[in-house]
């Protein structure tokens, strides 16, 4: 059989070329006749009614999730990302990182996924930031890797039918993919695990013919890199795989110290596919434009400790921790930062024991390979392994250091490599079980019951998803160490009006980590006493010195307690931190006199030129200063940006009373009918009036503005919490803690006379509505 199967191989290598053509026959030779048997007996019919099941189950799972709202990072990564809402070209979107800061940018973090932020744009162009329709996608696309997935068990891994449906089960309802389904985000795993799965396929499943095989296959990897990092390791699967089918043929050339057909196109294919790993991997590297990403101490604790024994011992239990969780999925967080797991200072570790039980799991699995190598039956254990292995490296913390100790959706591919590994266990335990008793109902029922709680935990885990209070809560129930998730709850309580809960929550996340900058922010923010509200902002500034909300609210705090000269200096610092801090101008206004002032609106308004609120300031500051003329010109571009701003529109009228221009009040108060008609409106379909459209991309962003969790995933970051329907999360332009080189202030006419006292005139030169920050006159941080 095998002077055949070779005689065929050669003459069907004269025709082809070296993408492989011939490498599906040598393919065949290495899966076991059984497998081979059942693939050529079983009908089309079967094979579609088996995707069929697996396509069911997978959208069933996740049916329950299509009604959440956009939770968590889907905040900052689509509905406030420019790149997504269509506010940017799609040439710059090219340039952008995942959250919409081009990658040029020093605090960028570098996390280059056009292809997802694409799909994104692409769902709001059809449907608008509305939710169901991003989890729609996701759910579509896991449903697709789902049925590939299964092809892949079925003819690539040569499990047995039943088998290979029972695997694509398993990754269709595996609780661990709840992150990356449910949660919008993770569509960027699941879309590069859906080219990596299609890569993989194109390279090695026989039926998929092509003269082009290899260099498709390259440009399937070549999409899911730009869907997410890590996909971009299909390139090393499919050259390890391509190495263990060819390596007879190998064998053969190394002892015979002769070239066959076979070893020539197996070393054309290496040299094509190492081409291609070493144009992607450079590709990478310059996109980074010489700045690593920053990630700060709560991100990942390990990575900042000075032992390296702890960060080994810590990095490799985190490992087996990950592979404990594709075991059993069965308590899981949307967030392990800041405390969750704590670090294996000392070998006595318990801890250290599980590392030592995975350690043995794969020195086992790795030798079971080598000391089978040469047998077909090897397939699933090696695809399994190289599955389970390859993607989730980059991921570990062993090669390089990323912003995340455990993060559930990066589990997504290697996930695939597990169930391989354990449902080709059942099937040898199942023919075992079969010789042994005549019967095959334990395996059959362990099974079926194992699949029922998978779909029960993730349709229950879809409900955590639901909404940011729902994932909070879940999140506190699993990691109550975690002092990012106390600190998040806290700021879902202040929001809420439950401030006692709120500071209680926030001292519980101070206790856990003492360093917490943005937590002594915000509580700062809560204080009564203005002596209480100056320590907690101090503090915040001696943990993290570039703390750009710190240093503006205790800015406020002086200026609250007539240090008019500190709160001058404080904002000065603010300013240097981030040169567009608008808070800190408006500010910064209302303490100087003279021109200094009118110069500072303007300089505001020239870096927001599409924000009516800023015009109106400046429009109101040049009417108290008696430049009427000028005032009315701001104030008719201020409706020209929004047509029903109501600040310009009364603004206007009494601007147009003291010139005068009586005629021309009626019009205006016309139109601040109209103005107060149509924000009326516009509340009736915020509140579920109306079919909605409106307010889902109107009052119902800024809502998510005032409520969602600012932190980015690996990134510290600052954010104000000036927001309009007008201003882009870009246009804050904030910079990370501990990054920033201080610069000189841009103080327009610096050397007009400054107020040597406190502001004691009420009402202020500026409207009420000139404070653009919290009730209190403090920003909280995200």
């Amino acid at each position: 059989m095998k002077q055949q199967h070779h005689h065929h191989h050669h003459h069907h290598t004269s025709n082809s070329n070296t993408n492989g053509s011939s490498y599906h026959q040598h393919h065949q030779h290495h899966h076991n006749h059984n497998q081979h048997k059942s693939s050529t007996s079983t009908s089309k019919s079967s094979m579609l009614f088996l995707y069929a099941v697996v396509t069911v189950i997978s959208v069933c799972c996740y049916l329950n999730s299509l009604n959440g709202d956009f939770v968590h990072d889907d905040i900052p990564a689509i509905s406030l990302n420019p790149d997504v809402i269509g506010t940017t070209s799609f040439s710059q979107m090219c340039k952008n990182d995942f959250w919409g800061t081009p990658m040029s940018d020093v605090n960028s973090h570098k996390s280059y996924r056009p292809l997802t932020v694409f799909t994104f744009r692409f769902n709001n162009w059809l449907f608008g930031l509305h939710p169901f329709w991003f989890h729609f996608a996701n759910v579509v696309l896991h449903a697709l890797c789902s049925g590939l997935f299964t092809r892949i068990a079925f003819v690539i891994a040569g499990l047995q039918i039943q088998f290979a449906a029972l695997a694509g089960a398993m990754f269709a309802s595996h609780p661990i993919h709840t992150e990356a389904v449910a949660g919008i985000v993770g569509r960027a795993d699941v879309l590069a695990c859906f080219f990596f799965i299609l890569s993989f396929l194109t390279y090695h499943d026989y039926k998929w013919r092509c003269n082009r095989r290899i260099f498709i296959s390259c440009a399937f990897a070549g999409a899911s890199l730009l869907a997410k990092e890590t996909g971009m390791t299909v390139l090393i699967v499919n050259l390890l795989y391509d190495a263990y089918n060819s390596w007879s043929s190998i064998k053969r050339a190394i002892t015979e110290w002769k070239c066959n057909d076979e070893s020539i196109l197996f070393c054309k294919r290496v040299a094509i596919l190492s081409i291609v790993i070493i144009i992607l991997i450079t590709l990478r590297l310059a996109l980074l434009q010489g700045n690593l990403p920053k990630f700060s101490n709560q991100d990942n604790p390990a990575a900042h400790h000075p032992l390296l024994t702890v960060r080994f011992l810590t990095y490799s239990y985190l490992t087996a921790f990950n592979f404990w969780l594709l075991l059993f999925p069965f308590t899981l967080s949307h967030d392990w930062q800041m405390g969750s797991i704590p670090l294996i200072t000392n070998l006595l570790d318990h801890r250290n024991a599980f590392t030592c039980l995975f350690l043995i799991f794969c020195c086992w699995t790795v030798y079971r390979i080598l000391a089978d190598f040469e047998h077909p039956r090897s397939a699933p254990i090696i695809v399994g392994f190289l599955f389970l292995v390859m993607p989730f490296l980059p991921a570990s913390n062993l090669l390089f250091t990323v912003g995340f100790v455990v993060a559930e959706r990066v589990l997504y591919i290697p996930s695939m490599g597990m169930i391989l590994l354990v449902v080709y266990g059942g099937q040898i335990l199942s023919h075992k079980v079969t010789v042994v008793f005549q019967k095959n109902w334990p395996i059959t029922i362990s099974f079926t019951i194992l699949l029922v709680l998978f779909v029960c935990k993730t349709m229950h885990r879809n409900m955590d998803w639901k909404s940011r209070e729902s994932l909070i809560r879940s999140g506190l129930q699993v990691v109550p160490n975690n002092a990012k998730m106390h600190y998040n709850w806290a700021n879902y309580l202040r929001e809420k009006g439950q401030e006692e809960l709120s500071i209680r929550h926030y001292e519980e996340a101070l206790r856990l980590w003492p360093t917490y900058a943005s937590a002594y922010n915000n509580l700062g923010t809560l204080m009564k006493s203005p002596i209480q509200a100056e320590s907690h902002f101090l503090s915040a500034i001696k943990y993290s010195p570039n703390h750009v909300n710190a240093h503006y609210n205790l800015g406020q705090v002086y200026r609250k307690m007539n240090q008019t000269e500190m709160a001058i200096i404080m904002l000065k610092k603010c300013l240097q931190l981030n040169a567009n801090y608008i808070s800190a101008y408006i500010l910064l206004a209302k303490l100087y006199d003279g021109n200094t002032a009118g110069n500072l609106l303007k300089y505001v308004v020239k870096l927001h030129p599409t924000n009516a609120n800023y015009f109106a300031y400046y429009a109101h500051w040049l009417h108290q200063h008696h430049r009427l003329h000028e005032a009315v010109f701001y104030y008719k571009k201020a409706l020209n940006v929004c047509a029903t701003h109501e600040n310009s529109v009364t603004g206007l009228a009494h601007v147009f009373r003291d010139m005068g221009y009586l005629w021309r009040l009626r019009q205006l108060f016309d139109r601040l009918k109209m103005s107060r008609e149509t924000r009326d409106e516009s509340s009736r379909r915020n509140n579920g009036d109306g079919d909605g459209d409106g307010a889902l991309i109107g009052d119902d962003t800024r809502l998510r503005l005032a409520t969602w969790d600012r932190y980015k995933q690996g990134q510290e970051t600052m954010f104000s919490k000036t927001y309009d329907r007008d201003r882009d999360r870009r246009n804050a332009n904030i910079f990370s803690c501990n990054t920033v080189e201080l610069r000189p202030v841009f103080l327009p006419n610096e050397n007009d006379e400054m107020k040597t006292s406190a502001m004691s005139t009420s009402p202020d030169d500026l409207p009420s509505s000139f404070d653009v920050a919290a009730d209190n006159g403090y920003i909280n941080s995200g």
